[in-house]
């Protein structure tokens, strides 16, 4: 091995370190979706630009076909109640809607009983109220949603 193709290798170990230093630095939320479609978190504080992850774990001992959660943070602006219907009727994607990605600060993938997914994101820097729900047919109708607050 050359000495170019140490450099290289030693740079991208250290990017590595760092990726996982940063999400090391996480405040990591643990929250429970369940058959009575809510979330056992309702409201989340952050400060403008914190590392967030959040760990969502499905309690359900229904099909996933049937019963998923998913947690998904729409931008300041976005209609919560467009986005979960458009999101309800996104079957092949996972219920994200495609049109409206540019609506979404962050996103999860879905969660059948008994399973945990995750996704780490940093908080918008501008203070707000940002809306985080399920879009999973008929939970964000049924109150599956909370507020991210920014603050």
């Amino acid at each position: 091995m050359n000495r170019r193709s140490q450099i290289r290798i030693a740079a991208l170990l250290l990017a590595l370190v760092a990726v996982r230093s940063a999400a090391a630095e996480s405040r990591v939320i643990e929250m429970t979706g369940t058959d009575a479609l809510q979330f056992s978190v309702k409201r989340i504080e952050a400060k403008p630009g914190e590392s967030l992850t959040i760990r969502l774990t499905t309690i359900s001992k229904m099909a996933k076909t049937e019963m998923a959660h998913n947690f998904v943070v729409l931008a300041s602006g976005a209609n919560a109640d467009s986005f979960a219907m458009a999101g309800s009727m996104a079957r092949k994607t996972d219920y994200i809607p495609e049109a409206k990605r540019d609506q979404i600060l962050a996103n999860s993938a879905l969660a059948g009983g008994g399973e945990t997914v995750e996704v780490t994101f940093t908080a918008p820097a501008e203070p707000g109220d940002y809306t985080y729900l399920c879009t999973f047919p008929g939970h964000f109708v049924a109150g599956m949603k909370g507020i991210l607050a920014v603050q």
